[in-house]
């Protein structure tokens, strides 16, 4: 048996270092598509070139071409990643509309004063009148915290953003996401090269979560969240101390690492230290899931009940651009305007 386990080990460890060598070449093809101009096809030339001149570098050393190759390849892989550190977020470009603003918050005891607070009009998925408000709030009266997700691709991933209601009624959310140039798409493969900076969005939901289910197709849960009333204000002020941050520092987008939903998790961690790290973290389609096994989601139902009876999509695209959004969204979902149990 040594000497079989030794062959099979030494497969495994090639299979090992080929696997590593090939998401490097990923990586560094990355890194050249979505950073070198697109001018007549130089990106797709270039990235062209750099995966041949790897996956001849993996080639069995018999090939003349090969050693020759690794060279190329290392040096090459060196000026990629030289060229990728070199790189440094700002907060001075030509930005999309709706990620233009970053949100300022004077804080005083429980009050709050905000600047650029986004309330759009939209007309299309891209297009809207473009409002920009002040909003004061007491953080005594925040009565609840709600989770949205909205998925867009697939059930494995959605964008995650936490709404924060008052007993006046009025509803702000918060949302983490890419802040994109004039012109520019997101790409979930983009960020993971520094190819968008990041930014926090507040906005009101007629805004926020009316354009992605009555414009962008996307289908969205929403959930009550169990949080006592200095968890709901930490979390409050922890967002804007994010906000704060991100003016001050400005912070590439990272699909893995720096995200709608590790933002959010990052936050909840600040308050309940003992949340533990989940692969649904990553996987944010199922962070409802995550929520109801920590029991963080309004008690008194199943999971099957919560989800399918919060999903607003239909109602969202019903209510359009009523004065009463939040309100009609809300009807019937497990912990919202007096549902308390499941039956």
């Amino acid at each position: 048996m040594g000497p079989l386990l030794r062959v099979i080990g030494r497969y495994a460890a090639r299979a090992a270092i080929t696997f590593c060598l090939l998401l490097g070449t990923g990586w560094l093809s990355l890194v050249v598509w979505f950073h070198l101009p697109t001018w007549a096809g130089l990106n797709a030339i270039a990235t062209g070139c750099v995966v041949c001149l790897c996956l001849l570098a993996l080639g069995p050393r018999r090939w003349r071409a090969v050693r020759p190759a690794r060279w190329g390849a290392s040096v090459c892989a060196l000026v990629i990643l030289a060229g990728w550190a070199s790189l440094h977020p700002s907060n001075d470009r030509h930005w999309a509309p709706d990620v233009a603003r970053v949100l300022r918050a004077t804080v005083s005891g429980n009050k709050v004063h905000l600047t650029n607070v986004r309330d759009f009009r939209w007309t299309g998925d891209e297009t809207a009148d473009e409002v920009w408000v002040t909003r004061d709030y007491d953080l005594d009266h925040i009565v609840a915290v709600d989770l949205a997700l909205s998925y867009w691709m697939g059930p494995a991933i959605a964008h995650t953003l936490v709404s924060f209601e008052f007993d006046d009624g009025r509803h702000l959310v918060f949302s983490s996401e890419i802040r994109r140039e004039e012109g520019e798409s997101f790409s979930a493969l983009g960020g993971f090269v520094r190819r968008f900076e990041s930014v926090l969005v507040a906005a009101e939901e007629g805004d926020i979560l009316r354009v992605r289910t009555n414009f962008r197709g996307e289908t969205m849960h929403l959930y009550r969240l169990r949080m006592p009333p200095e968890a709901r204000r930490a979390l409050f002020l922890g967002y804007l101390e994010q906000a704060a941050e991100l003016e001050r520092k400005p912070r590439f987008y990272n699909t893995l690492t720096s995200n709608c939903t590790t933002v959010v998790f990052d936050l909840m961690r600040r308050i309940s230290p003992g949340l533990p790290v989940d692969p649904r973290i990553l996987l944010s389609g199922y962070l409802d899931r995550y929520a109801f096994d920590e029991q963080g989601l309004v008690p008194g139902f199943s999971f099957k009940a919560l989800r399918d009876r919060g999903d607003i999509t239909q109602r969202a695209r019903a209510a359009g651009n009523a004065e009463d959004f939040s309100r009609l969204i809300r009807v019937g979902v497990p912990g919202m305007n007096g549902i308390r149990h499941d039956h």
